[in-house]
């Protein structure tokens, strides 16, 4: 079926709408469902007081997103129904003859843009709510310095993968998508083993854990699961948030073991551990190697649809670009694919909370269920979890499971 520019105008304009809409809808089915009130199966996690912080905090956040979210589809149907990205286009065109610089110059106003509108909501939700709520560590000079650094990682990266996506499409033409898709598998397997080592130096210190009585009792749980564990860092954190978290990065002699420093300092040794094993059981069950292969593949299927529409004039011109334009028609194939990435990302939602489970059962049996448990609970206390989200809400949204459900599943390994 071969639609008009009007019809496909048409499609975009209700991709974007009943997206936000969808979106609107889950964030206040969300929001209505917190209660003020201490309901009894939280009294063991939760006290009254911090209780109520969390319902308010929760709520907080809603509001302010549910705010930045109206102003945003506001400037994006400004923008689609004024016809400002063929603009755009006109005004590349007229300033650059290469077609990968014009594409780079169109998508780095874009980019900068965007950050200049967003930088305001940012500030406000840095220093006004998560330092109201005693969160936030980071400083302003901190603030900027990320900003600058995020903006030379963007510019380098990004601009070195437009460019080999734009040249392969100018290239090779419809084929592009098989090679291109070569590279970002080998882009996001080197991100996944360099990262700790080349990006995340950039922005925290990494210091390896002292001998003592944690390393001791972590080298004995990597021992007792087969699971030699050497590379374990400690990351400051603490600079920017006073929240707590822990993650594996790299594959093989790589594998490197981050556990933030706000962890350290409110969880015992024997929750350290058990968050540990949680972290073991991930790489046990194959949980990052699946993960990484089904983004390889999600990857794979969004460029080869991308090849059937990128090459379309009618595209372009549904968004007031007066001729063929890749950059007018990235943007175009985004909004359109977005019912296919939510649909996708319900799925890996629920492959992810189920692989939360597993780790929690891994670590469960092979070490401790009940440290688990009270790390997990301290976690939530601490960051103002919402121990009560909407059903709906964890289906389209969380990766990992509501803390009560995660555990009453580990009472069963107890």
């Amino acid at each position: 079926m071969i639609f008009s520019s009007d019809q496909l105008f048409t499609i975009i304009i209700l991709v974007v709408v009943i997206d936000y809409a969808l979106n609107t809808v889950i964030d206040i089915l969300n929001y209505k469902k917190a209660n003020s009130k201490l309901p009894a199966d939280l009294k063991d996690i939760f006290d009254e007081e911090r209780y109520r912080m969390a319902v308010q905090y929760q709520r907080v956040n809603t509001k302010f997103g549910l705010w930045s979210g109206l102003t945003s589809i506001v400037i994006i149907l400004l923008v689609l129904i004024f016809g400002i990205l063929g603009d755009l286009d006109s005004f590349t065109r007229l300033h650059f003859d290469s077609v990968i610089t014009r594409t780079l110059a169109f998508f780095g106003i874009i980019y900068i843009l965007n950050d200049i509108w967003n930088i305001p909501w940012q500030w406000y939700s840095t220093f006004k709510i998560e330092d109201r709520f005693g969160f936030n560590k980071m400083t302003p000079s901190l603030f900027w310095k990320d900003k600058l650094k995020s903006y030379l990682l963007t510019a380098i990266v990004g601009g070195i993968l437009l460019s080999v996506l734009v040249f392969l499409i100018t290239w090779i033409g419809q084929s592009f998508w098989l090679i291109f898709w070569i590279v970002i598998t080998m882009f996001m397997i080197a991100a996944n083993f360099f990262y700790t080592s080349w990006i995340l130096p950039l922005f925290n210190k990494l210091a390896p854990l002292e001998e003592g009585s944690l390393r001791d009792k972590i080298m004995a749980y990597g021992k007792s699961v087969n699971f030699p564990i050497e590379n374990i860092y400690i990351m400051d954190g603490s600079k920017r948030s006073s929240k707590a978290n822990a993650f594996f990065s790299g594959f093989g002699k790589r594998k490197k073991i981050v556990l933030f420093d706000t962890l350290m300092e409110k969880h015992t040794e024997e929750e350290l551990v058990a968050i540990l094993a949680h972290e073991v059981g991930h790489n046990k069950k194959k949980h990052t190697v699946s993960g990484m292969i089904s983004a390889i593949l999600q990857s794979g299927a969004m460029l080869f649809i991308m090849s059937f529409m990128i090459f379309n004039p009618t595209l372009s011109q549904a968004l007031d670009a007066e001729q063929l334009s890749f950059p007018v028609n990235f943007i175009a194939f985004g909004i359109i694919y977005t019912p296919i990435s939510l649909v996708l990302s319900m799925f890996t939602n629920f492959i992810s909370r189920k692989h939360e489970f597993q780790a929690d059962e891994f670590a469960a049996i092979t070490y401790n269920g009940e440290a688990l448990q009270n790390a997990l609970k301290k976690l939530s206390v601490d960051s103002l979890s919402n121990l009560k989200p909407h059903k709906w809400y964890v289906f389209f949204h969380y990766s990992h499971p509501p803390l009560l459900q995660r555990l009453k599943a580990i009472d069963k390994h107890n």
